[in-house]
């Protein structure tokens, strides 16, 4: 019989599956490297759920699983295994929505995976640099300068393009 504490991962778990697949998405730009990541996740939470239901922020705490687990990843290497030639062609659509997230989303694909998980959580997630770095294992002045870096890798991958949306103004 499951005890309260086993119900309170589950229950966690459960509301928090959604964010973790839109954050592990937003690493990894494949759903099915998302699902394997949250999958990994999910386990290494129940693991850890006695410390990790105490932590302050156990969001935050989950983040860093999740991001940690996504830089370990880029480094075994198991991403590289291809089962089909290409990825489908998703920029057929008429949304110009769409057309801009890939193009994003492929540019962000080529950053690497340090400098991606930054600019993943401080942009998208809107994190600020002290829990970014928290998340990461790393220095605040570590976050800054990844950012730095993969800020300028986005604006060399992407060009001159015009996006709609896009402000011109940084952070």
């Amino acid at each position: 019989m499951p005890d309260a504490s086993d119900e309170e991962y589950v229950a966690y778990l459960s509301a928090r599956l959604p964010a973790l697949h839109r954050l592990a998405y937003s690493l990894c730009g494949n759903a099915d490297q998302a699902d394997d990541l949250v999958q990994e996740a999910a386990t290494r939470l129940f693991e850890r759920w006695s410390r990790a239901s105490r932590a302050d922020d156990v969001d935050a705490y989950v983040r860093a699983i999740v991001v940690r687990l996504f830089l370990d990843g880029r480094r075994r290497g198991w991403w590289r295994i291809r089962l089909f030639a290409a990825p489908p062609d998703v920029r057929r659509s008429e949304d110009r929505g769409v057309e801009e997230r890939t193009v994003l989303r492929d540019a962000l694909a080529q950053v690497p995976p340090r400098q991606r998980a930054v600019l993943v959580l401080r942009f998208l997630y809107d994190l600020p640099v002290d829990e970014v770095a928290r998340s990461l294992g790393c220095s605040a002045g570590t976050v800054k300068s990844q950012t730095s870096h993969g800020l300028a890798a986005m604006r060399r991958l992407l060009g001159d393009r015009e996006l709609a949306g896009s402000t011109g103004k940084e952070r």
